[in-house]
């Protein structure tokens, strides 16, 4: 008769003297930041919500603009702003966002540690770190001066802030992707750009999705970048590639350096709009990450 061997006792005890004592200390500590952290971070949105709930109606979203001393109520708003800060993020999302992509995967799937991908891992750190004005100045002197003001030129300075972002997010996602699946691929004979596609994309898309959001929703409340490329103008603007336009971040930074209450409840208003579509999307990159976590499950 066999006997069965013993199987090994794991302690499932929490940590005991000093190490106990450590892991509450840091335990407290990090609750303690976060709460540091959350109390601005309340104040900021108390602030806003409380100073431009009231200017918020469906006319203000939709209507175009009313003299800076006029109150907010009845007719006139943020409507071309709104507009126009879709337009600019958009375009900038459509370049920014395959270039990204892209540059992630030549740089974790085929550059490896060559120069090349170094180059580009070191111009996307560097680029991560570039103040907003100074991209914006960099689009103003190659495009604007030549080509005048447009939203496309707004879209191209949004664009270079959006890239690094979504190069290293996207890289830092194709890194969590195990080795074994590519491997397996391999072993069936797949070529390189098929496994690529067909494996290691699918099984990253839902953080790729995310950080892609995510650099969205940063690029939609730049202003600096803005005051140099769409002019800031009144008006809608349907032709993001031809004339000066307009945006929520400007419009934020016209209005609250007027000296009229009118002004200042409207950019309040706009500032709450522009958080809003921030958490919309912070939101469905949530919901995007999770559904597609659970598709790969």
């Amino acid at each position: 008769m066999a006997v069965a061997a013993e199987q090994p006792q794991v302690d499932l005890r929490e940590p005991a003297g000093w190490r106990r004592t450590k892991n509450q200390i840091v335990t407290i500590a990090m609750v303690t930041a976060f709460v540091i952290l959350l109390i601005p971070l309340g104040f900021v949105l108390y602030t806003v919500i409380a100073k431009g709930a009231s200017a918020i109606s469906w006319s203000f979203l939709t209507g175009g603009p009313i003299p800076p001393n006029v109150l907010p109520a009845g007719v006139g708003g943020m409507g071309p702003a709104v507009l126009g800060t879709i337009e600019i993020t958009a375009l900038a999302a459509v370049m920014a966002v395959p270039l990204g992509v892209l540059g992630a995967i030549y740089i974790n799937e085929y550059g490896g540690r060559g120069p090349l991908a170094q180059v580009v891992r070191f111009m996307a750190d560097v680029m991560t770190g570039v103040p907003s004005i100074v991209m914006g100045l960099f689009i103003f002197s190659i495009w604007v001066l030549h080509f005048g003001y447009s939203g496309l030129a707004g879209a191209l300075a949004l664009g270079c802030l959006m890239l690094p972002v979504v190069i290293r997010s996207s890289e830092e996602m194709l890194k969590l992707v195990p080795d074994s699946l590519r491997e397996a691929s391999y072993a069936l004979g797949a070529t390189k750009s098929r496994v690529t596609l067909t494996v290691v994309l699918p099984a990253a898309i839902g953080g790729i999705v995310s950080g892609a959001l995510l650099a969205v929703a940063r690029a939609a409340g730049e202003t600096a970048p803005l005051l140099f490329t769409i002019l800031t103008v009144t008006a809608a603007n349907t032709n993001v590639f031809s004339g000066a336009n307009t945006a929520l971040s400007t419009q934020i930074f016209a209005n609250a350096t007027q000296p009229y209450l009118g002004a200042q409840s409207r950019a309040w208003g706009a500032a709450l709009t522009l958080i809003a579509i921030a958490f919309i999307l912070m939101i469905a990159a949530r919901l995007v990450t999770g559904r597609f976590t659970r598709y790969s499950r």
